[in-house]
């Protein structure tokens, strides 16, 4: 019997590499796996002007990056609402209000149509620089209370349908992260304290499930390498002062010179 649904997820026509440049520009959602991208020493750019929620402002931020500094093989972009702000003085959507007063501003939902125009804007704008690029997409599995339930549910349906839309026509992937959430994982136990943000092992799960997905079998070892490495690094010692201590860390320096010359291009540190 079976006590709980899996989410396919179709293996994508490209593979991630042992150690590839990515970008990562959305929701926090997308702090969270850039950063565990980091941790296992990948070179990672993750919202290099703070975190984007909805399809604008992912598209402001890849108009400003400077591209000579950062080279991505694979862009992830993460949705998170459709709900935006117009400063009502110009009329321009903002990324950030600065806690300036409310009065400035008016919230506007973006439809299914305005939100796939900026993604494919996005889109455009990264092929123009490297045809070759891969971008996945995700939808944030965090819910706004703030917008109430409901309101939620019917914004990331709207990100849901853009994400489709887009995906169809075979431009970019889709990583499930949202479906995970709420349709195999659904359970109170998987939430953070603020039952609205997933709990760390959610987060671990997901992470496994990307890496089997999109994962080439070369970064699959070099993640094995490195895990017994990285925690050694992280090992906290009962007596730090002891020789048995100082020995076991030379040890660990000279086993972490030889990964980084094998993977010269980790960023382990």
């Amino acid at each position: 019997m079976e006590f709980r649904t899996i989410v396919d997820i179709p293996k994508p026509g490209f593979e991630i590499q042992p150690c590839e440049e990515l970008l990562f520009v959305g929701s926090c959602f997308a702090d969270n796996i850039g950063q565990r991208f980091r941790d296992e020493g990948f070179p990672v750019v993750v919202n290099p002007f703070g975190t984007m929620y909805n399809p604008a402002s992912v598209l402001h931020t890849l108009q400003r990056i400077d591209w000579c500094e950062v080279q991505p093989r694979t862009v992830f972009l993460t949705l998170g609402t459709n709900h935006v702000y117009r400063l009502k003085e110009t009329g321009e959507i903002v990324d950030n209000c600065q806690k300036r007063p409310a009065a400035l501003f008016q919230e506007e939902k973006l439809s299914v149509d305005q939100c796939t125009d900026y993604l494919r804007q996005s889109i455009a704008l990264l092929r123009q620089l490297n045809p070759d690029i891969r971008i996945v997409l995700t939808v944030s599995p965090i819910r706004y209370r703030k917008y109430g339930y409901h309101e939620s549910q019917l914004s990331k349906a709207t990100l849901l349908l853009t994400a489709s839309s887009v995906c169809d026509d075979s431009i970019a992937t889709y990583f499930p992260a949202y479906e995970i959430i709420n349709d195999e994982l659904r359970d109170y136990r998987f939430y953070a304290a603020d039952m609205l943000h997933p709990s760390e092992q959610a987060v671990d799960y997901i992470w496994e499930r990307l890496v089997e997905t999109y994962f080439s079998a070369e970064a699959k070892a070099y993640l094995a390498e490195w895990l017994p490495l990285r925690q050694a690094l992280n090992h906290k010692p009962f007596a730090p002062n002891s020789d048995e201590y100082h020995r076991f860390r030379q040890q660990t320096l000279e086993r972490l010179a030889a990964f980084q010359a094998k993977y010269p291009a980790a960023r382990l540190v």
